[in-house]
């Protein structure tokens, strides 16, 4: 299996080198609704998911399939967006393809974001919250890497990152919430009883998304951070009924605020590091 994958890796990265000759520092994936962080970016190489050899399409609405090579502050960042979620197609590696492309083309930091349910009581909708931790209830672990980086295991979210985040956060006066995201398969919403469970478990806020991706790539040797756009609260905390039409909602009325943490926080993480990147170039 890791053969094909290897191959699958070998032949898309091929392609998108063959299309951009940037090596992004850092990469961030844009999830439900937060598509828009993209418009911040200068100099924008887009390239469509659906052109890529063997790369996953995403299906779900408002993710719409396209990596996107810009520039923040002259240095080269990748933006993914669109998620495929393993819910889509039952199969892990798909879902963490973008992760193995990603550290192929060289990223040393991965910015994951994500929309998410409200479980504790201190979160709204329309908050942002910087994950501390994390709980993998898909009950899946990401497969062994394609090309192990180290046998190292730092913790998962780097306190360095997020030591920045909530320091670029306070700068800008954008209030910003901490705790852990909790990660279902889905697709269903979560039930009442789930919920408390969880909650009971250490769960501030859940969603379908992003604990394998962050596993994956801390072991593939990427500093990890993640923030969550808190869309909705969660079954049995709120009696209103949850859909995917209100997380995209939810999102798009904090489109600007998080958009403007996310390029500070991206640009205030560049600054650390000295590596000339080149400008981004399509044939």
């Amino acid at each position: 299996m890791y053969d094909i994958l290897e191959k699958y890796l070998d032949d898309s990265v091929r392609f998108i080198t063959s299309r951009v000759s940037s090596r992004p520092l850092l990469a961030v994936i844009l999830g439900s609704g937060l598509g828009q962080f993209v418009t911040s970016l200068r100099s924008v190489a887009k390239i469509d998911a659906a052109d890529i050899p063997h790369y996953p399409h995403p299906t779900v609405t408002g993710h719409v399939g396209k990596l996107l090579f810009g520039t923040v502050d002259g240095k080269s960042v990748l933006a993914f967006r669109g998620r495929i979620h393993y819910y889509e197609s039952g199969n892990l590696i798909q879902a963490l393809y973008p992760i193995y492309i990603a550290q192929r083309l060289g990223v040393r930091y991965l910015l994951l974001t994500n929309a998410a349910g409200a479980i504790h009581p201190k979160l709204k909708p329309g908050d942002l919250m910087l994950l501390r931790d994390h709980l993998n209830m898909t009950f899946i672990k990401y497969p062994p890497p394609a090309r192990p980086i180290s046998a190292k295991h730092p913790p998962l979210y780097d306190e360095e990152l997020r030591k920045i985040i909530r320091g670029t956060a306070s700068k800008l006066r954008i209030t910003l919430k901490e705790g852990v995201y909790c990660g279902l398969k889905g697709p269903s919403y979560e039930t009442a009883a789930e919920i408390r469970m969880l909650r009971k478990l250490g769960a501030d806020a859940v969603g379908m998304s992003t604990v394998n991706e962050a596993t994956l790539a801390n072991a593939l040797g990427m500093r990890v951070a993640g923030v969550s756009c808190i869309t909705n609260l969660s079954t049995g905390i709120s009696d209103a009924k949850l859909s995917h039409e209100e997380v995209t909602t939810v999102a798009n009325t904090v489109k600007q605020t998080f958009q403007k943490l996310v390029r500070a926080s991206i640009q205030n993480i560049l600054r650390q590091v000295d590596t000339p990147v080149s400008g981004i170039h399509t044939p």
